[in-house]
């Protein structure tokens, strides 16, 4: 058997998955291959999107016609917008999902994309001619051509499940491993490496006493990931059914007492792990380690859906014998006559550094072959979303001899991602946080259409009713910006307001924005209950708001006026660096030609061959004085 495609995608976790929609809707036919069509964008882990910072990537995601928001808005158990009590550039929605529901909504969005096709096998070997892939095979001998080939094989390539001393061959629990892949990379020349992550126990709802753990709701509905209205034509249908509480435990000296039991069987002790595993997603034998001196571990369970009893105890991955993670669950208050329904475990498999890569995501050693996901290094459903949207945009640009698509570190959390991950490499998983952003309170949340649709619109990937939707929210928030910048309220008409919101009243007339700029003054309150003698504060603001102005646009103008002298100081720093990303470095230099330069950097500069001054300059190792060196060279 042996067809040919335009794109051919590895693998549907949540990178395959993004990359295939993006390459297919950009107008390329995509074959999909993946080992079982039951778990697309399978959560093997956490059943929930979002998070610090990585919401941030799956708004983007979405802003850029990702289908990871709108799948996550179809499957939302419960909603929380995470960091309220901080600055605007903190807040990160989470949704916890209900895992059956989002795999059979990807699926779903999936087979209803246009120019997509699908086949159930395992890829063994890729097909290279003149350092150019052109196609795979499989395990079963069929042959798909190709020209462009992404690898989204997230934990699967020679993948070892490990509890205590038992091991597995496997991708994840209850599914087979890949071999062949990285055997042949290897002998391309990629470098490959070990990583290894973990996943708690599961726990059997009817047998947790809540009323002795602290419930956590979620906040009041409505709220989404998706910049796409809920009930239109692109949405997955959704049906609005109640939230589901999580509940928070707590680990005891007890407990921990228990799980030191199964040290000595540990596989993450004893050295039988030999990758390594995500410094922010520890396994509860780490924390122990770690934090030796601690007495209790906050624990989340999680609901797993709608129609299941299943709960995800987060905080608590192990790897440790069965009977010890057993045990220690039981002796956690709350948790006393619990069963399990599944045990946890930890997964090692194989990598590839991701400094053999272009921003692209392309190959630097083979033409056309990308690369997305936790391959690369990284940990988490957003992260590999994120990459494999880039990698797919980036492959259907490549075959059609089009520019590449690269987003600065200044306009995405997805471009300091890949800038991160190609320029300075991984020492452990990767996991994206704010702090890794300089530019943060350019990338909010809340802007992300703003930022990247027009952007996807340009390369093709965002449609025009999408485009168009971006346009008339961009006028009003101008409007309304124009209307608070140029209004003056008298001291007598809005001091009542003030008053009543507890800020101290104004002396003079000033203009509304300033009144906005407060931290107690927000545009959501203003139209609530009744102020004596707020008329005017009335007038003005059914004035300049229109009746139906959607808490999206008014939220966006708020924070615009709020932090409007922290954004245009970001917007300056962002325009000094950006003079260095322009300042390009010849492809294939010999940067030994650069003696005064010292000899780690030449030797980092060499490994990580960059395109431009500024990448040159976030490579570790290379110095300022490095930099200013490559400087007065370029320069001439």
């Amino acid at each position: 058997m042996q067809k040919e495609f335009d794109i051919i995608v590895v693998g549907a976790g949540h990178a395959g998955c993004e990359a295939a929609a993006a390459a297919a809707n950009m107008g390329s036919r995509v074959l999909l291959v993946t080992m079982d069509m039951g778990k697309f964008a399978q959560m093997s882990c956490n059943p929930a999107m979002g998070g610090i910072a990585k919401g941030q990537l799956v708004r983007e995601v979405d802003a850029m016609g990702g289908y990871s928001g709108m799948v996550t808005d179809a499957a939302t158990l419960q909603f929380r917008m995470l960091n309220r009590s901080k600055g605007a550039a903190m807040w990160s929605p989470r949704a916890q999902c209900d895992r059956a529901l989002f795999s059979t909504t990807w699926r779903k969005m999936l087979e209803n994309t246009p120019n997509l096709y699908f086949w159930q096998d395992a890829v063994s070997a890729l097909l290279i001619d003149n350092d150019k892939v052109v196609g795979i095979s499989t395990v079963l001998g069929a042959i798909f051509k190709a020209r462009a080939v992404v690898l989204t094989n997230g934990t699967f390539l020679n993948g070892i499940i490990h509890i205590g001393k038992t091991q597995a061959a496997g991708g994840r629990m209850g599914d087979a491993a890949s071999y062949g892949l990285s055997e042949q990379l290897r002998t391309l020349g990629f470098e490959v490496g070990r990583m290894k992550t973990g996943t708690p126990p599961r726990l059997d709802g009817r047998t947790i006493d809540f009323s002795k753990l602290i419930r956590q709701d979620g906040d009041a509905l409505p709220a989404q990931f998706s910049f796409v209205p809920r009930g239109t034509k692109d949405a997955p249908h959704a049906e609005r059914r109640p939230q589901l509480p999580c509940y928070i435990a707590h680990t005891s000296p007890r407990v921990h007492e228990i799980l030191k039991e199964g040290f000595s069987d540990s596989p993450l002790f004893s050295g039988v792990i030999k990758g390594i595993g995500p410094r922010y997603c520890p396994s509860i034998e780490d924390k122990l380690r770690t934090f030796a001196g601690k007495d209790s571990h906050q624990l989340f369970l999680e609901p797993e859906g709608w129609d299941t009893h299943e709960y995800y105890i987060q905080g608590f991955s192990s790897s440790l014998p069965m009977d010890v993670q057993f045990r220690a669950i039981r002796a956690i208050e709350g948790l006393e006559q619990v069963e399990i329904f599944r045990a946890g475990y930890a997964i090692e498999y194989d990598y590839f550094p991701p400094v053999q890569l272009r921003h692209s995501l392309e190959s630097k050693r083979i033409a056309n072959l990308f690369f997305a996901g936790q391959i690369n290094g990284t940990t988490g459903y957003e992260e590999a979303a994120a990459q494999g949207l880039m990698a797919g945009v980036n492959a259907h640009l490549k075959i059609n001899a089009k520019p590449e698509f690269v987003l600065r570190r200044d306009q995405a959390y997805v471009g300091v991602l890949i800038d991160d991950l190609v320029t300075k490499g991984v020492d452990e998983p990767y996991r994206m946080f704010t702090s890794r952003a300089e530019y943060r309170i350019l990338l909010r949340q809340d802007n992300a259409d703003v930022r990247l649709t027009a952007l996807s619109y340009d390369v093709g990937l965002v449609k025009v009713a999408r485009y168009n939707q971006l346009l008339y929210k961009k006028q009003h928030i101008e409007t309304l910006l124009s209307a608070f910048n140029e209004t003056a309220l008298k001291p007598e008409d809005v001091n009542p307001f003030l008053t009543e919101v507890c800020s101290s009243p104004v002396s003079q007339t000033k203009k509304a924005a300033e009144i906005l700029a407060r931290p107690e003054v927000s545009l959501l309150n203003v139209p609530r209950g009744t102020i004596p003698d707020r008329s005017e504060v009335q007038k003005f603001y059914d004035k300049i708001v229109p009746r139906g102005t959607s808490a999206e646009i008014l939220e966006a103008v708020e924070i615009i006026i709020k932090y409007s002298g922290y954004i245009e100081r970001e917007k300056n720093m962002a325009d000094k660096m950006g003079r260095l990303e322009e300042m390009k470095i010849p492809q294939h230099f010999d940067f030994d030609k650069l003696t005064s330069v010292s000899i780690e950097g030449r030797q980092k500069l060499k490994r990580h061959q960059p395109a431009t001054i500024g990448q040159a300059s976030r490579i570790p190792g290379v110095s300022p004085a490095d930099i200013s060196v490559m400087l007065v060279h370029f320069g001439r």
